[in-house]
């Protein structure tokens, strides 16, 4: 760098020297400029990028950091506005060094993205606080930068790692079901997915189809507790024409329609005791007779059945016949509320706010502190779906490059919601005070305090011993 440049780019400084001499006053100028050296030889040597500018926006300061990360040279980019020579996302609407110079706060660690001189897109941290001179005046603003690209590539490694399909979990109990999906998927057998609503089952259903032999063909689903009998046996099996008065031509049903494919029957627990009869018959004998037929149609459809009840209680009460259940419950796969797999939220939040950025176009960095502390004290009854809605409604609300508190529903704000979280908790803190503060108000009694945050007493038992609690 040549001296011009440096000196175009040192902080000014005023020194008060009313009873120096000329020779004392050198060597201060001298001393000034051996400070200015070193400070340009440390800015130099550190990995973050840094830059300077003045209250008209340009450029005044550059390391040789930002010329890596950016792409653009030193000498291109001092004098030039900083939005030609940066260009983030964040540049014409929420402009973080117009932030704090408009209210004096630094912003600390905002994630945004820049577009290299390459053309590029590179995900990265941004600081910025206010530039004073000797006299306290802000003559402009400093940004400190740091790539996070490499960790956005340990993030996508972790959540291939953590995945199978779209499903994504880190918990022991997932990881079980994701360790034997395979198997599952290559054999022809029946399946049985028990959950409750939202967490999953019809994703699980799909994963299964997709790795098995009957990938090639459809894939179809039926909530069969969504229609009455009727339209249940008509959708399952089908009708020739005179079936009825309004059965002008035949309707092939889904049972018909997924041949060589899968059929997942959602809801099974909420059929008639006759659909019951004939679906068990189907099972059996891999055939099945339209509405107004007499002819069997043979069925290859590999068959995998979902359901929100505890159907072992449902045949002790009679409601659901004992032999299907047997029929149907060769592999049986029972998914855990959200509220059991709480470490998951974290993932399940940059998997959404990844999916929603491209179908929205949207540009959401991440998620703030405070909100992700919010979502994992929340109980989740609606589980994974819950969650889903959670932040596609952030995503409208959303005017930010970040999702903050307010920009989620209000239904699942805690009271506590009202007192920030102090920054600077991880998340296993949050957890760690969460479940401290509730066996402080159950006076130590674990099964009402499992109740009151919605897990199971064994999960609350894993986490105190994980939690040194």
């Amino acid at each position: 760098m040549n001296p011009k440049t440096r000196t175009d780019q040192r902080v000014d400084r005023s020194f008060s020297t009313p009873k120096m001499g000329h020779q004392a006053a050198a060597g201060m100028a001298s001393s000034d400029e051996c400070l200015d050296d070193q400070y340009q030889i440390i800015l130099d040597n550190i990995t973050d990028g840094v830059y300077a500018i003045d209250l008209n926006w340009r450029v005044t300061y550059f390391n040789r950091a930002a010329q890596k990360i950016t792409g653009i040279p030193v000498a291109e980019a001092i004098g030039r506005s900083c939005f030609e020579v940066f260009r983030s996302n964040v540049c014409e609407s929420n402009c973080v060094l117009r932030e704090t110079l408009e209210s004096g706060s630094p912003v600390i660690n905002r994630p945004i993205y820049i577009v290299r001189a390459d053309k590029k897109r590179i995900p990265i941290s941004s600081t910025t606080t206010l530039l004073k001179n000797g006299q306290n005046n802000v003559i402009g603003g400093v940004v400190t930068f740091r790539d996070l690209s490499d960790i956005s590539e340990l993030r996508r490694a972790l959540f291939k790692q953590h995945s199978y399909e779209d499903i994504v979990s880190k918990s022991a109990g997932m990881h079980n079901i994701f360790s034997i999906l395979p198997q599952i998927s290559l054999s022809h057998s029946t399946v049985l997915i028990q959950g409750a609503s939202g967490t999953g089952k019809e994703l699980i259903a799909r994963a299964i189809h997709n790795n098995s032999l009957h990938k090639d063909g459809p894939f179809l689903a039926v909530n069969c507790g969504a229609l009455p009998d009727t339209l249940v046996e008509s959708e399952l099996f089908g009708y020739r024409a005179g079936a009825f008065t309004d059965a002008k031509t035949n309707k092939p049903g889904r049972f018909e329609q997924a041949r060589d494919g899968t059929l997942l029957l959602d809801e099974i627990g909420d059929i008639s005791a006759v659909m019951q009869v004939r679906l068990l018959r189907v099972l059996e004998n891999k055939t099945f007779e339209p509405l107004g037929s007499n002819q069997p149609i043979a069925t290859n459809a590999r068959i995998i059945v979902a359901t929100h009840h505890h159907l072992e209680e449902l045949v002790e009460r009679g409601t659901f016949r004992k032999d299907l259940y047997y029929r149907i419950n060769v592999v049986k796969l029972s998914l855990p509320p959200l509220a059991d797999r709480k470490e998951d939220i974290p993932l399940l939040v940059d998997h959404f706010i990844e999916r929603f950025n491209r179908l929205t176009g949207k540009n959401i960095a991440g998620i703030s502190q405070n909100a992700i502390a919010t979502l994992m004290l929340h109980e989740w009854p609606g589980n994974i779906r819950e969650l889903e809605n959670a932040i596609e409604h952030a995503f409208v609300l959303c005017r930010e490059d970040i999702i903050r508190v307010a920009c989620l529903p209000g239904h699942i704000l805690p009271p506590s919601a009202l007192n920030p979280i102090a920054p600077g908790l991880t998340l296993k803190e949050i957890e760690r005070r969460a479940i401290q503060q509730a066996l402080e108000r159950n006076r130590g009694k674990k099964v009402a305090t499992a109740k009151e945050l919605g897990i199971n007493k064994n999960t609350l038992r894993r986490k105190i011993l994980r939690l040194g609690i």
